[in-house]
């Protein structure tokens, strides 16, 4: 199959895969150069002698944060000694453990940016072999083009390089900055719609083919064996609600009278990345997101994650997307029935709001009458 599809590439194809395959390379170069493969950061250097406003700058954050992380109010005195604060050597350490946990590698930046640029690559001009036509659409878009990159992101994004940064934490670090728990706010607005616009560019891109924890479960998901056993498709405006419902949780908590208070840290599975499970509920959520991931389809992204809330409204602005081409639709179902999620579906119904799209390339190869695409979104008027 895959040789078939090698050799159905037409010459301007094989072109854009050699371009991009280049542009791709150069990312990752850049990245080894310019970027930090492992942070930088010393431990240590802080003693309960010293002040929080002393103290803060060595973990990179503001004085009100590490209050919070010292579980202290954060008005706290800045100028006093933690130890006057009551804070103790085996307090200042967990705390210390936590704020380096979020050390960031800028290597990620460069490699987020690689594999999205693949996706965009794959899906728009090379994973649809322009000389084979429909009577051959079962080798458009191999899987291997989608698994591997999926699978990288995992190895190399989460296991290798640790959680940070991620999508999820680029949405939280935002709100958090905005009531000074980071003190440099222009790192963190540019980390978050650097995330943004990785969705944008392609429907969900950065979370359906970069993200370390959804592509984590995406493999789970995918694993041959289970095709056999009966998956479930949530109704959307369950888990829509749920999802949004503890993003505006969030938005209180951070913003409003518990201020610095993020409740998708109760749940941040990206912390399996670092080895670190600060309480039982990271542990819970883990095992159970990877255990509901072999038969529901990205349980934490459809459920919890705060940047897949934003992406998802994002997607009404997306470059490239699946789009269906209703005059010719025939409502066969093949696409519904390909897709993990209510995505097609809702695609297919024209709706407005229709469920997200991880574009996993499921659906592009099983329509009989090609209506399905993923193209650019200011095409063809018929389409949606």
């Amino acid at each position: 199959m895959y040789r078939e599809f090698l050799s159905s590439l037409s010459l301007r194809q094989r072109v854009w895969a050699a371009a991009g395959i280049g542009a791709i390379l150069v990312l990752i170069i850049l990245g080894l150069f310019l970027g930090t493969a492992v942070p930088d950061r010393e431990g240590g250097r802080v003693s309960i002698d010293m002040t929080l406003k002393e103290a803060a700058p060595v973990y990179e954050v503001t004085g009100s944060a590490l209050a919070k992380e010292l579980g202290l109010p954060l008005d706290a005195p800045k100028n006093v000694p933690m130890s006057e604060l009551g804070i103790t050597e085996a307090t200042l350490s967990e705390a210390e453990a936590h704020l380096l946990g979020h050390a960031e590698s800028t290597l990620k930046y460069y490699l987020y940016a690689a594999i999205v640029l693949w996706g965009w690559l794959f899906l728009v001009k090379i994973g649809r072999p322009e000389k084979a036509g429909l009577k051959r659409r079962k080798i458009w878009y191999p899987r291997l083009g989608y698994l591997v990159p999926v699978f990288l992101a995992t190895v190399v994004l989460g296991f290798a390089l640790g959680k940070s940064p991620n999508p999820m934490e680029g949405a939280v670090k935002l709100f958090k900055t905005m009531v000074g728990l980071y003190p440099d706010a222009l790192a963190k607005t540019a980390a978050f719609f650097f995330f943004l616009g990785l969705a944008v560019v392609g429907n969900k891109l950065v979370c359906g083919w970069a993200c370390p924890f959804g592509g984590l479960t995406e493999l789970l998901y995918s694993i041959p064996w289970l095709k056999k056993v009966k998956r479930y498709k949530i109704p959307f405006w369950v888990s829509n609600s749920i999802r949004g419902g503890l993003f505006v949780v969030m938005l209180f908590g951070v913003i409003g009278g518990n201020r610095g208070f993020v409740i998708h840290h109760l749940f941040n599975p990206f912390n399996l990345f670092n080895y670190e499970f600060e309480g039982l509920t990271i542990l819970i959520t883990v095992v159970v997101a990877l255990i509901l991931g072999l038969v529901i389809y990205r349980p934490f992204c459809q459920f919890i994650c705060p940047f897949g809330f934003l992406s998802w409204i994002a997607e009404r602005i997306s470059l490239y997307r699946v789009r269906v081409n209703h005059d010719t639709c025939t409502k066969c179902g093949n696409c519904i029935r390909a897709c993990p999620s209510e995505a097609a579906k809702g695609r297919v119904e024209g709706k407005m709001f229709p469920a997200d799209c991880f574009s996993c390339a499921r659906c592009l190869n099983v329509c009989p009458v090609d209506a399905t695409t993923y193209e650019f979104s200011g095409g063809r008027q018929k389409k949606a």
